[in-house]
């Protein structure tokens, strides 16, 4: 005789929630960070094709750049440039601030 599965009610959860879920278990949190912190840069940078290379390690993202002449101005601004990112990681659902956020720009 066939008896159907039951499932237990729960209460519904937002994908969002779904997904940090999924991230967190799956250990894919330090890779997920690093990509939103990438995509970051991109966007508050402006210098998304004068970069060449990328690492995020620790709260130190290492930038290498294709002109010397967009590496000067990027360093001045390196203050800025934290803080612009931090506030835009701070708004992104899927970054886990708990990992650190950036405290250091590193040009080479």
């Amino acid at each position: 005789m066939f008896r159907p599965y039951k499932i237990k009610k729960t209460e519904p959860e937002t994908m969002e929630k779904v997904m940090k879920l999924f991230i967190a278990r799956n250990g894919l949190t330090t890779g997920v960070n690093c990509q939103i912190v990438f995509e970051t840069w991109d966007k508050v940078s402006g210098a998304g094709p004068y970069t060449l290379n990328r690492f995020y390690r620790d709260g130190n993202l290492y930038i290498t750049v294709s002109s010397s002449v967009v590496r000067n101005q990027l360093y001045f601004q390196r203050e800025v440039l934290v803080k612009a990112m931090n506030d835009a990681l701070a708004e992104n659902p899927m970054f886990d601030s708990r990992k650190g956020l950036v405290r250091n720009i590193i040009f080479k």
